[in-house]
């Protein structure tokens, strides 16, 4: 949450008083970018969950649905903001994937998470910054902080592969609605950490 606070101050020390106050070209080409990608970690999780699911790794595979309907979530997010800046909807792009044994699979998925953490988000956020573009701090905001998380639910599970199993990880899954924060029943809050929504309205997956 610290992460979150001094992203959304130096927002706000931009002048980012409004959604967006000239057009932000750039950050409109990183709303598809992010969009497209986005659309395709959710199709990847989901077919990792059903290949989890397939090897007898239940609670990984109830993981993987949980992420994989956050980030359709983070998706929808960005597609509202391009609506918001009059952007017309374009022909969503599912890029390619393999789908292998869930160890790998997993791996797979904290080296994606890695490269939105440390590379694609930071940037994003930083570009609309510049271009006064608040809807899309925000947008970015939510989904690089969200992706934190779900990678260090892909490394915990991969442990408890490499351990001998899954009965060591969390059960239940909740996914916020609103900005797709990502929670176990080990882990959820009174509400939700980026946008305070009620648990009551959270998604669950179990």
């Amino acid at each position: 949450m610290k992460t979150a606070t001094r992203l959304i101050m130096c927002a706000l020390a931009l002048g980012l008083i409004v959604g967006c106050r000239t057009r932000p070209v750039k950050t409109i080409e990183n709303l598809k970018t992010a969009y497209n990608g986005e659309l395709t970690a959710s199709a990847k999780y989901a077919s990792f969950a059903e290949k989890a699911k397939s090897e007898g790794y239940d609670t990984i595979a109830i993981m993987f649905m949980a992420t994989s309907k956050s980030e359709a979530i983070h998706a929808a997010n960005h597609l509202k903001v391009l609506e918001k800046l009059g952007e017309k909807t374009e022909v969503s792009i599912i890029g390619k994937f393999d789908i292998l044994s869930t160890k790998v699979n997993l791996v797979d998925a904290i080296k994606g998470e890695t490269y939105e953490i440390d590379k694609m988000y930071p940037g994003f956020i930083s570009t609309a910054g510049k271009e006064k573009c608040t809807d899309g701090v925000k947008s970015f905001t939510w989904a690089f902080l969200t992706e934190k998380k779900h990678k260090e639910f892909y490394e915990t599970a991969l442990l408890a592969i490499n351990g001998g199993g899954e009965g060591s990880l969390p059960a239940t899954w909740f996914v916020c609605p609103v900005c797709g924060n990502t929670y176990n029943n080990t882990s959820v809050t009174a509400a939700c950490e980026l946008c305070l929504t009620t648990p009551s309205r959270f998604i669950v997956f179990e």
